[in-house]
């Protein structure tokens, strides 16, 4: 695999090798992710037309695409992080909002789905870097 030279110079393994059984293990926590996630906005009462209809909010993120990759990356990477729904929630919580509660659900699946589908965090490189996978073909 080659390395990919970043904007600062340094070598960077744009998309490193992760061993298969890593790779389950990250694939599992995503599955986790995406029942505990699902069965709490099941158990918040909120419809399910609102989980269908918001389910893909988070990926909003690509659109810091089109100032280039290292915005791209950086958008999608704070609209795929676990770290904002679970402030969301730590947040709902504190100040007794529960009615956010159901959104940060949402959001935790939407993102756990993705990990269990091998759809990783972005290197500023280019889109198809993720930190689970090269996604397209494999150059090289």
């Amino acid at each position: 695999m080659k390395a990919v030279v970043s904007q600062s110079e340094e070598p960077l393994q744009a998309c490193p090798a992760v061993a298969p059984p890593v790779v389950w293990w990250l694939r599992l926590e995503g599955l986790t992710v995406v029942v505990l996630s699902a069965v709490l906005y099941a158990r918040s009462g909120t419809s399910l037309w609102i989980f269908a209809a918001l389910w893909l909010v988070p990926d909003l993120g690509f659109l810091g695409y089109l100032a280039g990759p290292r915005w791209g990356a950086l958008c999608y990477n704070v609209c795929h992080s676990y770290m904002v729904p679970a402030a969301i929630i730590l947040a709902a919580l504190a100040f007794h909002r529960d009615a956010v509660l159901p959104f940060a659900f949402l959001w935790f699946n939407h993102i756990g789905l993705d990990r269990l589908l091998g759809y990783g965090l972005k290197y500023p490189t280019a889109f198809g870097y993720t930190h689970l996978k090269h996604l397209g073909k494999q150059r090289g």
